[in-house]
């Protein structure tokens, strides 16, 4: 065998090598868990063949507390580059195979690569995750490493969509990664997201609690909303991230994907003219009126478990894609509050850095009042929403179909902060609050003049059908151009289609500044 064969040989023997990561003791553990391994969550997202490795033959610099005796190839993640649908992305992932997948500082710069790769050449940057964090026998190199992440993270924001999977443990310092990217997908069970451990906790605090309370999928889908997605196993999670990024351009200079439309877009949706109940203050489902009006009734809703009373979602018309942001009578009526504010308004920021168009779609009674709102900080979080929304420069088409009553009139993408088509249904009430609160306000000093019940109540309803004859109807702002047409029901999926067509070409800049401030 000549010395050529020799280095080939060695070459192929230190790939297969490298492909083990801690060995096949450490991957048969992994499985037993219920968990697939670095290269196997790749080939799943990847289309097959289009996987391209970088730095399989690094290895830490680690000297201490033993660590110079070991030295596997790859040291605890994979990285490169491969296609989805035939669209290119970069990608790591932590192989826990590999000292519990934690990071040393050759990882993190294996990870920094990838994400430079990923702003210089456009293209999205995924992350499975599933790590046991900071490499301690490294210090405050792995620290660094982290920073560095963390940074690129920050500087790649709004210039390429970044996906997040957890598909392991992701604690301490180890969070902030996924938190700063656009998307977190996490898998019940398996996986979770805290800051300190359940041990720390009780340490520091006295309460008893296990990883999936402190931090697992359903917690951070339902309760903190960190996370968007749970799903219940690993390859619902790539499914889901293929098809997130089916809607999504490949970064913010691009415009959002086109695909083929087979559904007719003259379509007429017959059902919407009899879906809002006769009485106002009855909830229906406003994911019924977005499937009637998407293309093939198709949609993947963001943050589905997290506050329920609004609904975020990826929809297409005509193959565009748009994002879509709708109130949810069916929960809380709809009402605003600060979570729903904080959903939409990060939902808001990411269509408008990455050119998606913004539909939205009204019925809001106002925001939610008491003292834990108050307390909690709803004027300034409701205000991210309000700011999100006249920030945005992609065209925002607007339908009220009820309810748009006060601040949260204003808040939903009116005319007044650069809604360009604006439309109402018939039965739109746009108003400063409803019939009752109204009169109240309005005839507070004649009430106070009536002592008999009956008479007074007769007067009420006088007076509140008097309100609702000049307001629970959308002419009145029509009357001053703040509605630009009342459009039937039915033809909702039509009038959208054909104000999104004529939007294509807006151009509009916001004033030369360094960044805003945003209300946080």
């Amino acid at each position: 065998m000549s010395e050529n064969s020799d280095k080939i040989k060695k070459l192929i023997d230190i790939r297969e090598e490298a492909k083990l990561g801690g060995g096949q003791k450490a991957i048969d553990k992994q499985h037993e868990k219920g968990k697939y391994t670095a290269r196997e969550r790749i080939a799943m997202l990847v289309d097959e063949g289009s996987f391209e490795e970088f730095d399989m033959f690094v290895t830490h610099r680690c000297t201490d507390f033993g660590m110079d005796k070991s030295h596997p190839y790859g040291d605890g993640v994979v990285t490169g580059y491969g296609t989805v649908n035939g669209r290119l992305v970069y990608l790591f992932a932590q192989d826990f195979t590999v000292s519990a997948g934690s990071l040393s500082k050759s990882m993190a710069e294996k990870i920094c690569k990838v994400m430079d790769m990923a702003v210089k050449n456009g293209a999205p940057c995924i992350g499975l995750n599933d790590s046991g964090g900071a490499r301690i026998q490294e210090g405050v190199n792995a620290l660094a490493g982290y920073a560095e992440i963390f940074q690129r993270n920050v500087m790649s924001s709004g210039v390429v969509p970044q996906i997040s999977a957890i598909y392991g443990p992701c604690a301490g310092g180890a969070v902030y990664s996924p938190a700063l990217t656009d998307f977190i997908i996490m898998r019940r069970q398996n996986s979770n997201m805290f800051l300190t451990g359940p041990k720390v906790v009780k340490t520091v605090t006295g309460e008893d609690v296990t990883q999936e309370q402190l931090g697992g999928a359903d917690m951070h889908t339902t309760k903190s909303g960190v996370a968007q997605f749970a799903v219940d196993t690993e390859e619902e999670g790539i499914e889901l991230i293929r098809e997130l990024l089916s809607y999504i351009p490949q970064n913010n200079m691009e415009e959002t994907p086109l695909q083929p439309c087979t559904d007719d877009i003259a379509r007429v949706e017959e059902s919407l003219n009899e879906i809002l109940p006769d009485n106002p203050n009855k909830p229906y489902d406003m994911t019924e009126v977005i499937s009637a009006i998407v293309d093939n009734g198709k949609y993947l809703e963001c943050a589905p478990n997290y506050a329920k009373n609004i609904i975020t979602c990826f929809a297409r018309f005509n193959g565009q894609s748009v994002g879509i942001i709708a109130n949810q009578p069916k929960f809380m009526a709809g009402v605003l509050d600060i979570n729903a504010s904080r959903k939409a308004a990060r939902f808001v920021r990411f269509c408008d850095a990455f050119n998606i168009p913004i539909v939205t779609l009204v019925d809001v009674p106002g925001f939610l009042p008491g003292t834990a709102q108050e307390y909690g900080g709803v004027i300034t979080h409701g205000a991210k929403l309000l700011f999100a929304y006249c920030e945005a420069t992609v065209p925002k088409v607007t339908v009220t179909l009820r309810k748009a009553y006060g601040g949260a009139y204003i808040v939903m993408s009116s005319k007044h902060i650069r809604g360009d088509i604006n439309y109402a249904w018939p039965s739109a009430e746009i108003a400063v609050m409803g019939a009752s609160g109204a009169v109240e306000v309005l005839q507070a000093k004649a009430l106070k003049e009536i002592e008999d019940p009956a008479e007074k109540a007769a007067f009420i309803k006088e007076k509140e059908d008097e309100y609702r004859d000049k307001f629970s109807n959308p002419y009145n702002a029509a009357r001053y151009g703040y509605i630009d047409d009342v459009i039937e029901p039915r033809n909702t999926r039509f009038r959208i289609i054909r104000a999104l067509e004529s939007l294509k070409t807006k151009r509009l800049q916001n004033p030369a500044k360094k960044h805003s401030n945003i209300p946080l």
